[in-house]
């Protein structure tokens, strides 16, 4: 290992050392007061496991989270997100009385526990990628809700209300308050919102704490009943910290274990899968805005199955649940933290201070952790969200996470599940309905096949185009967009013979989509008309086979309803039924045309076309055989006495594009001719065809003799040219228009 090596990697392991270290001071003060709050309904003597258990919480999560998760500088740990879950969770449980007190713990531990399990299926089910989809106004309500109800749990011992308190009741108790307690807190709450404008090395939430810490001492020259610990109601009071007391931490829960009745232990089912969905969305976001602050890319399913680990291990010591959490992680981003050890260092500082420290953590004031969770609960609240009021089109989006939060607040976390994905649902479908199910709507006299068409057939199909209406679909047909669908087209059910339904851009179809085209197609019957289907997908990234859905519930090809692979098969089909029902018969099939059946040389005198007939050679091809190809040098203008020719553009990997096909009396290969370059597309005979090849060499000849002849071909050329511009001119057009 060279020098350069090695610098390199002391450098990351110091700044993974202090970026660790710094998340931890950060992460402890937060995870213990998560704690109390899960434990308060149960009272203060589960003060001390109550913090214990934030503690291993930190330990266990910012370990194996980043050891089996593996985003660089990601620090998981307890969240409020957990803390509010399980806090309702205990408080239902024990107002029940169904449970004693001193198993309670033992339920937070499987809620947990099989919280971290589902987190594991999901990252293994790839769903890490959906989560993240979950609608921002949701999220935001939920979010917001648990902010609202960490504040108002908060507030009693802000103000140093021992009693419980209730909606009810609250008023009432406020006369309860110790002013001692509104002081500690008050500081707290200061340091924390003001001392980063002061400095920021040191994270906010380690000095307001140390600011919470001084008050109460200092209080306590005044009251010297707040320097002693015993009976003390204004500090989390004695805990247990020694190695030996962690042990009996984690296997207490293992003594509870086998008094547990399982057969009616459903009541655990939603909690666990709230509390999975609402960890993974807490750590994804955390995820995006380190990939955004690092220019990285995390692994999703990676991670939650890192998440789940950690919430596993953490359930199984005791330990309160986290996630990746974006105070502690930008902490150590900005310590100086390059890889995913920052998170293993931080579980191994906060054993120490366990271990060290325990003794200490007995004298943080209440109040202290509630001030500084009150500013946390406050940051939480998306203050942002009222200027979705602003807007017409967002004002939905507000009433959503005003729902949520009034259900979190009102009922509990668990039916603002409930609401959240109520609202998910109702957000879905008013982006498919907001969204037009319609690309495009083009008629028959703006958009042609690659057929090139006679003079004679091109004036017909223009004149007769308004009786073809072309529509090209997108996105989700469902019962949520057959109505916008339906009204759209009803219009030219009545005056349009050939409605062409383009489904390349289909994302899926349900039964209530094929039933309205069904009526579609009643409608297209009862006028005689003709319902054609092109591009219908045979595997959406579903699974799902459109055609074969359709044909299954009645959309079988019928002598009125059409598919087509392409649109412009469908197109052709159309234009050669329009020709047909107009009696537009330009020659004789099987017969080949001579030189003065050419529309092309009209008008032009029979001692000239004797001339050019002269110089002129017969070709013929069979059936797919190739004309010419691409690259190859020539100076021949190909004239079509009978058959079709289609123009080829080949592309990479074996692929090719359709550029044109010509009929019987058009021509080909003008270009080459015109400036006796290498053929750009490959020209195959899609039939038998008959030619008449004339070289530019030859014509060169005539010209000289005839200078006449020249003039009149170059005059028809150029006009017929003009003419294909012309048209796709108005195609050009019709598609940037509709």
């Amino acid at each position: 290992m060279n020098s350069s090596t090695k610098k390199v990697t002391s450098d990351t392991l110091l700044g993974d050392i202090l970026g660790g270290t710094a998340a931890m001071l950060v992460a402890i003060p937060s995870a213990i007061a998560f704690g109390l709050i899960i434990f308060a309904p149960l009272g203060a003597e589960f003060s001390g496991r109550a913090a214990i258990g934030g503690i291993l919480g930190t330990i266990t999560m910012s370990l194996f989270a980043a050891l089996f998760g593996g985003t660089k500088r990601l620090i998981s740990a307890p969240c409020a997100p957990a803390a509010a879950v399980l806090s309702v969770f205990v408080s239902e449980v024990f107002n029940k009385g169904a449970i004693p007190a001193d198993s309670i713990p033992i339920y937070v531990t499987l809620v947990s526990l099989f919280a971290g399990i589902v987190q594991v299926f999901i990252g293994k089910l790839g769903g890490g990628r959906f989560i993240k989809y979950i609608p921002y106004p949701v999220v935001a309500g939920y979010l917001s809700g648990v902010g609202v109800l960490i504040f108002f749990g908060q507030l009693p011992k802000f103000l140093g209300i021992s009693v419980k308190v209730t909606v009810s009741t609250f008023f009432a108790s406020l006369t309860l308050f110790r002013w001692e307690s509104l002081v500690i807190g008050a500081v707290t709450i200061l340091v924390m919102v003001f001392i980063p404008k002061v400095t920021t090395k040191v994270p906010a939430a380690i000095l307001a704490l140390v600011g919470g810490i001084l008050a109460y001492f200092g209080l306590s020259l005044i009251n010297p009943a707040l320097a002693v610990l015993e009976n003390n109601t204004f500090v989390i009071g004695p805990i247990s910290a020694s190695f030996s007391d962690i042990i009996t931490t984690i296997t207490g829960n293992g003594k509870i274990l086998p008094t547990i009745d399982f057969s009616g232990i459903g009541f655990i089912i939603v909690p666990t899968i709230t509390l999975a969905v609402l960890l993974s969305i807490d750590t994804l976001k955390t995820c995006v805005v380190l990939d955004a602050l690092t220019y990285s890319r995390h692994n999703s399913n990676k991670e939650l199955l890192g998440q789940g680990i950690g919430n596993i291990v953490t359930a199984i010591s005791g330990g309160i649940p986290g996630a990746g959490t974006m105070g502690a992680t930008l902490v150590s981003l900005n310590s100086g933290a390059k890889t995913q050890m920052s998170g293993v260092f931080v579980g191994v500082s906060s054993f120490l201070v366990l271990l060290l420290l325990g003794k200490l953590v007995a004298w943080i004031p209440f109040s202290a952790l509630a001030g500084i969770l009150m500013v946390v609960a406050v940051r939480m609240v998306d203050k942002k969200s009222f200027s979705l009021l602003k807007h017409k089109s967002t004002r939905f989006d507000f009433f959503c996470i005003i729902a949520v939060v009034i259900s979190a607040v009102s009922m509990s976390l668990i039916a603002a599940s409930g609401v959240g994905i109520a609202f998910a649902i109702l957000l879905f479908l008013r982006e498919q309905i907001r969204s037009s199910v319609i690309r495009r709507k083009v008629f028959g006299n703006q958009v042609f096949s690659k057929k090139i068409r006679l003079k004679n057939e091109l004036e017909v199909l223009q004149q007769k185009g308004n009786e073809t209406i072309v529509v090209e679909l997108q996105g989700q047909l469902f019962f949520g967009t057959t109505d916008q669908l339906f009204t759209e087209l009803e219009p030219f059910l009545k005056k349009c013979k050939y409605i062409l339904l383009d489904m390349k851009r289909v994302q899926s179809i349900d039964y209530t989509a094929v039933n309205m085209l069904k009526q579609i197609q009643a409608r297209v019957k009862s006028n005689h008309g003709y319902l054609v289907f092109t591009s219908v997908p045979l595997s959406l990234p579903t699974g799902q086979n459109v055609k074969s859905y359709l044909e299954d519930l009645g959309l079988t090809e019928t002598e009125i309803l059409k598919f087509f692979n392409d649109l412009d098969s469908a197109l052709e089909w159309i234009e050669d039924d329009i020709l047909k029902t107009e009696n537009v018969v330009s020659f004789s099939v099987g017969h080949s045309l001579t030189v003065q059946q050419f529309e092309f040389f009209e008008d032009i005198s029979d001692q000239a076309l004797k001339e050019l007939q002269d110089c002129m050679e017969e070709q013929t091809y069979k059936t797919n055989e190739l004309i010419f190809e691409i690259g190859e040098e020539s100076d021949e203008i190909y004239f079509i006495r009978k058959g079709m020719v289609k123009i080829i553009l080949p592309l990479a990997q074996g692929m090719s594009h359709h550029l044109v096909t010509f009929p019987t009396g058009g021509f080909f290969g003008d270009m080459s001719f015109l400036d006796k370059g290498t053929r750009s597309a490959n020209a195959i005979a899609i039939e038998d065809v008959d030619l008449y090849v004339l070289s530019r060499e030859k014509f060169s000849e005539v010209v000289k003799q005839h200078p006449e002849i020249g003039e009149q071909f170059f005059k028809r050329l150029a006009r017929t040219i003009a003419d294909r511009l012309r048209q796709s001119n108005i195609e050009v057009k019709a598609l940037q228009e509709n």
